[in-house]
């Protein structure tokens, strides 16, 4: 039997998962997980790890739709925030472990959106990076913590053993630093 290939619109989409139509969530999965997977990839940079949270990803899709607002965006951005938050929350689980430190690079950040064929920009390709470098040291890292590695508030200023009313004053001068930068 082959699956319908044809885009749906995402509000029948909705519909029908709504509705919990199983044949709309195998579109769905068929559609959006080569997306969703690439993206939890790039954070936990192992395969077996993210191919078993991509499974989890879509149970927590499915059980959850009745969390999804449509008001608030789209459903693809919806669910890539499900795959990140899950990601994010498997690497804090092992981040006890010796080898289980979350990593900052900009790789992180890079999502395609399969949908409707775009590209999210890559921060070194649009100079975000270039922009960051020029925070002072100690804004740079608190920085590349919390926006690219996805560190609360709280873990950050446990990692670098810094007060917490520290970190978020810095993270605050940066943000503002950063948007005088990317005025000039």
């Amino acid at each position: 039997m082959k699956r319908q290939s044809s885009l749906v619109s995402e509000s029948v989409l909705i519909e029908k998962l709504n509705r919990r139509d199983q044949q709309a969530f195998q579109w769905l999965y068929d559609q959006y997980s080569p997306a969703l997977y690439g993206v939890v990839l790039r954070i936990v940079r192992d395969e077996d790890q993210a191919q078993d949270l991509l499974q989890d990803i879509f149970v927590k899709i499915w059980k959850n739709l009745d969390s999804y607002d449509a008001a608030k965006g789209r459903l693809f951005t919806w669910m890539l925030n499900v795959a990140r938050n899950t990601a994010i929350d498997s690497l804090r689980a092992r981040k006890s472990q010796p080898f289980g430190a979350i990593r900052t690079d900009e790789e992180n950040v890079h999502i395609v959106d399969r949908q409707h064929n775009t590209e999210q920009p890559n921060p070194e390709h649009i100079g975000i990076q270039e922009i960051v470098s020029q925070l002072r040291p100690e804004r740079k890292q608190l920085i590349d913590l919390v926006y690219f590695a996805g560190y609360t508030h709280e873990e950050a200023a446990e990692e670098l053993n810094l007060p917490l009313g520290t970190v978020k004053t810095r993270i605050r001068a940066a943000l503002q630093e950063l948007k005088q930068l990317f005025k000039s």
